[in-house]
């Protein structure tokens, strides 16, 4: 990790060893933005509005968010309240929303998040996050939409299935619906996801086809490679009799603004 990176670390761990209460933590908060559409998921196409917090216990080859890590967004970075956060996307927002995507970096690093979901299911409003599955966090029960997106083999990142297990069994536990998304590249994922849907069969899966070209900057010259891609991992999961019951997404907001930040 480079130097940068380790001090978006730092950040996020002086938050948590604050020697506040974990409601009472700052939040460290890259950016708030939207309403726009969800690109991934369960609730892909969804009209939500984002917050993006700093920091990851990953560092996928492939992350299109990288500088929630790696020190290029480090000077971004606001120490936010919850109360702060839910001003914030009044002020961007408006009264144009009733959906709140939170995203990172990696959330479920941040036991503070209890408090802006709380704060945000007060005024009515559903709470979207996916995270890895790496770590728990006890306010993942009160998540309205889900997502658990463990990473496959071209990541780089190995899958801690102990981790895993635990947060599918709790969640099931508590009849909390939530689903499991792999993004795939190439064979060695789609082996992967087999084994990941095979390992939680009773979960709703999806499938959601990668993007490799996270340096191209115009999305009218991206949109051929996406499109080919997704058609790839359409015939991938059409002819399979293992994937008898699974969505096939592309990344939404890619077909529409590229590699763009804030959309």
């Amino acid at each position: 990790m480079t130097d940068a990176g380790m001090a978006i670390g730092a950040i996020v761990a002086a938050g948590a060893a604050s020697g506040k209460a974990p409601k009472a933590r700052p939040i460290p908060v890259l950016e708030v933005f939207g309403p726009t559409v969800q690109g991934e998921g369960m609730v892909v196409g969804r009209k939500t509005m984002f917050v993006r917090t700093a920091g990851c216990d990953y560092s996928c080859s492939w992350c299109d968010s990288a500088f929630t890590w790696d020190g290029t967004g480090k000077d971004d970075i606001r120490l936010m309240s919850a109360a702060e956060i839910i001003e914030e996307l009044d002020r961007v927002g408006g009264r144009t929303f009733d959906h709140v995507t939170i995203s990172g970096g990696n959330p479920a690093l941040l036991p503070q998040l209890s408090a802006l979901i709380d704060g945000l299911h007060e005024r009515g409003i559903a709470v979207a996050l996916e995270t890895q599955g790496s770590r728990w966090q006890p306010w993942f029960a009160e998540i309205d939409d889900l997502t658990l997106s463990p990473k496959p083999p071209s990541s780089g990142m190995s899958t801690d299935w102990e981790a895993l297990d635990g947060i599918v069994g709790r969640l099931t536990e508590a009849g909390r619906s939530f689903c499991l998304k792999v993004v795939v590249f190439d064979d060695a994922d789609l082996d992967y996801a087999r084994s990941v849907h095979a390992r939680y069969p009773g979960v709703p899966f999806y499938l959601q086809a990668g993007n490799g070209n996270l340096t191209e900057t115009e999305p009218l010259r991206m949109l051929p490679y996406l499109v080919e891609r997704y058609e790839w991992l359409i015939g991938k999961a059409m002819a399979d009799e293992t994937f008898r019951r699974v969505h096939v997404l592309p990344q939404l907001h890619t077909w529409v603004w590229g590699n763009k930040k804030g959309v």
